[in-house]
């Protein structure tokens, strides 16, 4: 493969995203005890968890926008029991600021400071995460969320701005990320190449394979970076 730039996952590549929601989820529950404690009361953190779920689950139009649920959510968690929408948007930031209170994988930084030095690099996320709260934002050239696009992988338009804006084809860009279908599967259909990182050993079993698998970002700079002595490139599936 010939890449010029790379577009990379967020949530589940560069950080485990799980704990992070759960500790945010946490904290907005400490915060609505405080401020709102009626709201608290009715919707505990398993409570406010299904409430999500349903709101996402009965407003299909937002499933790109996770911002959009979790603030409709605390609309129906906060406006009924008493309170205001200037709560609602202080229970969000709270949510959100905990949101972005990441702990990157030990090989995320190493590896983004050696991809690049050498790469385009931009992020391409369902998720709402904020890169320059989390301090990663030097590495990259822009970012793209599913929000600000108007759809989310695997649907070929979110990778189709990335490519746009880098002004490159698509078969230019190597798209990185965790999930199969998302990620892999959504490159392939928008005429990216592809580069899994599985971190867990899973075996693959999707239609298509990657071009690349690596087992963390440091791996994809090795191969990515080492001098290629045969005609078959970086495109090789581990």
């Amino acid at each position: 493969m010939d890449i010029a730039a790379i577009t990379l996952d967020l949530d589940n590549t560069l950080w485990p995203i799980e704990p992070v929601i759960a500790r945010a989820e946490e904290r907005l529950d400490a915060w609505l005890k405080i401020h709102c404690p009626r709201a608290a009361a009715a919707y505990p953190v398993t409570a406010m968890r299904e409430l999500r779920e349903r709101v996402a689950a009965e407003n299909p139009r937002l499933a790109h926008d996770f911002t959009a649920q979790r603030r409709l959510s605390l609309q129906h968690a906060l406006l009924p029991n008493g309170y205001t929408q200037s709560h609602v948007d202080a229970a969000f930031d709270e949510f959100h600021a905990a949101r972005n209170e990441v702990e990157c994988y030990a090989d995320t930084v190493p590896a983004l400071e050696r991809l690049a030095a050498r790469f385009p690099l931009v992020s391409l996320s369902n998720g709402n995460a904020d890169l320059c709260r989390i301090g990663l934002d030097r590495f990259f050239r822009f970012s793209i969320s599913a929000r600000e696009c108007g759809a989310g992988k695997p649907a070929p338009a979110i990778f189709q701005a990335a490519c746009e804006g880098l002004r490159l084809s698509a078969r230019a860009v190597l798209h990185v990320g965790d999930d199969a279908e998302l990620d892999v599967a959504g490159a392939h259909a928008a005429g990216l190449p592809s580069a899994w990182v599985n971190r867990h050993g899973l075996t693959w079993t999707g239609a298509v394979p990657p071009h690349i698998v690596v087992r963390n970002l440091n791996e994809l700079a090795d191969r990515l970076l080492q001098p290629i002595a045969d005609s078959a490139g970086v495109g090789i599936l581990a």
